[in-house]
C-alpha cells in the first residue's frame, strides 16, 4: 500500500468568490463574456503553491486520488450552540459546499501538484466539526490503485490482480 501524502492548506474561498465574470466590449467588435479568477483566488493559489514548494512536494505523475477534510471556522458562540443542539450545532456553522470546495481545490492544485486533472481517479470530501484550530483543509493524496469490479471474475486485468494479491493497493 502506498501511504498518502498529507497537506494542510488554508481554508478555500467559496467558488462564488473564486471566479469572476465580466462583459468585454471591444470597439468595433461584438461584446463577449470573460471569466477569470478573482484576486482572492489568486492569493489562495499562490499560498497553496508556496506551501507545496516549502513541503518539497514533487508533482504527482499518473493516476491518483485525493481525499480532503474541511475544518470550518469555529464561531465564538459555538458552546452555546452546542448546548442548545449537542448533536447538530456544527450544521449551523458557515461552511463552503463540498462540491464547490472540490472545484476550488482542484483548480488551486492544478499546475502545482499535478499537470492534468484527467489523472484524478477519485475525490472524496468530508466536512469536519469545527475545532479550536484555525479554519483549514487537510488534503491527502496518493497514487491510484484500481479495485476490480467483481473480484474473482476472469475478466480482471492481470496487473490489477497482482497489485491486489501483493497488497500494494490495500486500503486500511
Amino acid at each position: 500500500m502506498t501511504a498518502p501524502t498529507f497537506l494542510v492548506l488554508p481554508y478555500p474561498p467559496s467558488a462564488n468568490r473564486y471566479w469572476r465574470t465580466r462583459i468585454v466590449a471591444p470597439k468595433g467588435r461584438p461584446a463577449f463574456v470573460s471569466t477569470y479568477i478573482s484576486e482572492e483566488a489568486t492569493h489562495f493559489k499562490g499560498d497553496v503553491a508556496r506551501r507545496l514548494m516549502l513541503a518539497g512536494m514533487a508533482k504527482v505523475e499518473g493516476p491518483f486520488e485525493i481525499a480532503y477534510t474541511l475544518f470550518p471556522h469555529r464561531p465564538l458562540d459555538w458552546a452555546s450552540r452546542a448546548k442548545r443542539d449537542p448533536n447538530g450545532w456544527q450544521y449551523s456553522v458557515q461552511c463552503i459546499d463540498l462540491d464547490n470546495a472540490t472545484k476550488v481545490l482542484v483548480d488551486a492544485l492544478k499546475g502545482v501538484l499535478f499537470d492534468d486533472d484527467r489523472w484524478i481517479q477519485r475525490i472524496t470530501g468530508t466536512r469536519a466539526i469545527p475545532d479550536q484550530h484555525p479554519a483549514r483543509v487537510v488534503v491527502a493524496v496518493r497514487p491510484w490503485c484500481p479495485e476490480p469490479i467483481q473480484p474473482g471474475l476472469d475478466l480482471e486485468l492481470p496487473e490489477i490482480r497482482r497489485a491486489i494479491d501483493t497488497e500494494e493497493c490495500a486500503f486500511p
